[in-house]
């Protein structure tokens, strides 16, 4: 009888190990096909961002103008002088806010994180503005380098304050020390810009965040940054899934909190001080980016960063696309699309949050 119930337990055992491997199987499933379909919506995007416009190109018409050469065609020069560098720019900017918004939300463990956390978009305004009025600077490739030693110079320095303690920089201080930062700077670029017709009216087209008027000479120079920048948080990813048990946790298990958060913060400024420095302070994506990818892949931030890498350049995208059709022949900015896309989503977030901490 002894040896009946022993055999008799053993298919139980393998019934109730099944599942697992089962439902593993099938999340890996849905992760393939969700970024395949994210793929094939991102060239979708593209391609809607090389036709659509003031003037609708069809499809025939735009793989001509950029695979034959025809001087003086008026749809070469729009595809090939205009939409596509400015396609170029809303992919990269897309990738770098994306990836931005993920590893702040990842180092913070806070779902409401993005760049903005730790002072980027404020910093890099700050020293924008002072190239303006100070050094007469108004070409995108003369105030490029403040914006990016801005946002650089923001983030280090939030940094530096959070890191004060004997706890360190925790996710509490980092945003504290941001917010501090940010209202600082906004300050001072409120008094400079009042007191200055002339500064504010060259900073009000950085400001409002566009991918028009940006040639690939920009993307040319800066994406070098980017590239480094997205490699850096692409390595982080195994030290963001310890991080999310906890700094006790991720200690225990031999893991530096200390220097994922530096690293972090290092290819933060890469990727949104240089995105920024593009394209101005477009905000919204690297909050909405991360809980999109995070609801198709669950918390393995190595998936979350591969999406991102897709979904950002997606929004960016079509938010540029809506902007260009709604006020035809005009356009709205990708900054102001993007903002009325994620305000919403932000409340939204806001809300669960704070219902799920009652």
């Amino acid at each position: 009888m002894a040896t009946a119930g022993a055999k008799a337990t053993e298919p139980g055992a393998v019934t109730d190990a099944a599942p697992a491997p089962r439902a593993d199987g099938r999340r890996r499933r849905i992760r393939a096909w969700g970024l395949a379909a994210s793929v094939v919506l991102l060239v979708v995007a593209v391609v809607l961002s090389l036709a659509l416009g003031t003037r609708a190109i069809p499809l025939p018409d735009v793989l001509a103008a950029l695979f034959t050469t025809a001087p003086g065609d008026p749809l070469q020069v729009i595809v090939r002088d205009l939409r596509v560098p400015r396609t170029l720019i809303g992919i990269a900017v897309g990738l770098a806010l994306g990836l931005a918004g993920t590893l702040m939300q990842g180092v913070t463990r806070n779902p409401l994180a993005d760049p903005g956390i730790l002072g980027v978009n404020a910093g890099a305004s700050l020293l924008v503005v002072i190239a303006i009025a100070v050094f007469g600077v108004t070409a995108p490739l003369g105030f490029i380098w403040f914006a990016f030693a801005g946002a650089a110079a923001a983030a280090a320095l939030v940094y530096g304050i959070g890191a004060l303690g004997r706890d360190g920089a925790t996710p509490v201080k980092l945003a504290i020390a941001g917010t501090a930062i940010t209202a600082a700077a906004t300050s001072v670029v409120t008094l400079l810009l009042i007191t200055d017709i002339e500064t504010l009216s060259a900073y009000r087209f950085w400001q409002v965040g566009s991918l028009a008027g940006r040639g690939v000479d920009i993307l040319t120079v800066l994406w070098p940054f980017i590239a480094v920048g997205a490699l850096l948080a692409l390595l982080l990813t195994r030290d963001l899934n310890l991080l999310a048990f906890g700094d006790d946790v991720a200690r225990g298990l031999g893991h530096n909190a200390a220097l994922t958060r530096a690293l972090a913060g290092v290819s933060v400024v890469l990727l949104c001080g240089t995105a920024t420095a593009i394209a101005g302070p477009i905000v919204f994506v690297g909050l909405v980016i991360p809980h999109i990818a995070r609801a198709i892949t669950g918390p393995d931030y190595r998936w979350i960063f591969a999406f991102s890498l897709v979904l950002g350049p997606v929004l960016v995208l079509l938010a540029d696309v809506l902007g260009r059709l709604v006020v035809a022949p005009s356009e709205l900015e990708v900054g102001l699309v993007v903002a009325a896309v994620g305000a919403p989503v932000m409340i939204a977030l806001v809300r669960r949050v704070r219902l799920g901490s009652l």
